[in-house]
């Protein structure tokens, strides 16, 4: 018998993922992905916001089938890449309500996953916003607030960040902020002041943590509309104080395991991005992070060379598929408190 169950489990670590059979004992698992889902809008009108594209009636035609579709597209992503467990936190961007986020939680499969959320009720003229999902009995939710970016342009507005904290294994808080920087729509330079704002606000916010608690877990990850070379970004990851700068996990271009993210124009970018404090960092697992860039996920790009990821629509050609984004990965291993 005890030959047996010595097969049996050599057997299982053949088909389980690596991180099963190799996770020591004094530690747990902690996988945290961002996603940007691309105009997951629910197809109730909202007078209140730009959302008329995504109705019954509009430009894209947003009938509840598709809506219906899209959300349980997303909830694939997410089980995927969970793989045998799905991941303890999840920031998602352009998701437009509590209604779709809800949605999502309780009319796919992820309602067998029991997450619970927080999200921004933000100043998005199109009404997209942030949102996070966590496992509570991984992340013990403690609170949760929006930053509203102050622009050098007055009549700029663009999503809230979102900044959850909560209580890990460890028995630490970890601060998570959830970022969408405002696009490069109207031509990349033009609108880099806009990114370089949200990053100044966003760097503020990191700062003032560091006057209330001495060594603060810092997570930070978001679609940044710039990459990890770009000033906005250099921004987060320098500090006057060495102790306090952001390290990026996706600025080693040579070390991730695709080209990036998005692809727009036949080129590939490093838009999604997430940013460490140092002694989160310290619980990096090997082999950590990656771009979540599944056969399933992606299709031939026949305006250009290669593949592309799969959207719900491509112009204003529904394709029934996935995003523009591919979602961002990274795996954490944390001790156990004593």
């Amino acid at each position: 018998m005890r030959n047996f169950l010595l097969l049996f489990f050599l057997g299982l670590c053949l088909v389980l993922p690596e991180h099963a059979c190799t996770q020591d004992k004094r530690t747990q698992a902690f996988r945290v992905m961002f996603y940007n889902v691309e105009n997951l809008f629910d197809t109730e009108d909202d007078p209140k916001t730009l959302d008329n594209e995504f109705l019954p009636d509009g430009a894209r035609r947003w009938t509840p089938y598709r809506y219906y579709t899209h959300l349980k597209q997303t909830a694939r992503v997410i089980n995927a890449v969970g793989e045998w467990d799905t991941p303890a936190l999840v920031g998602l961007c352009e998701i437009e309500n509590d209604s779709a986020v809800i949605h999502l939680l309780t009319r796919t499969p992820l309602k067998m996953q029991h997450y619970r959320y927080c999200m921004t009720k933000g100043n998005d003229r199109r009404g997209i916003n942030n949102a996070l999902l966590y496992q509570p009995d991984r992340f013990r939710y403690l609170g949760h607030e929006a930053g509203r970016i102050r622009f050098t342009n007055k009549r700029r507005r663009s999503r809230d960040i979102l900044h959850v904290w909560g209580r890990v294994i460890t028995g630490d808080t970890l601060d998570v902020f959830v970022c969408h920087f405002p696009s490069r729509s109207g031509g990349e330079k033009e609108t880099a002041r806009d990114r370089l704002d949200a990053a100044l606000h966003l760097r503020r916010m990191l700062d003032s943590l560091y006057q209330i608690r001495k060594t603060p877990n810092l997570l930070v990850m978001g679609d940044f509309n710039d990459e990890p070379d770009d000033r906005s970004i250099r921004v987060l990851t320098a500090s006057t104080y060495p102790e306090q700068r952001l390290v990026n996990l996706f600025a080693d271009e040579a070390a991730l395991n695709a080209k990036g993210s998005h692809k727009y124009q036949g080129e590939w970018a490093q838009l999604d991005q997430m940013m460490v404090s140092l002694s989160w960092k310290s619980y990096l697992k090997e082999g950590s992070p990656l771009i979540f860039n599944k056969p399933f996920l992606m299709t031939e790009d026949k305006s250009r060379r290669g593949r592309r990821p799969k959207r719900s629509y491509y112009g204003f050609k529904y394709e029934g598929g996935f995003s523009d984004h591919l979602p961002i990965v990274a795996d954490f291993l944390l001790p156990l408190a004593n």
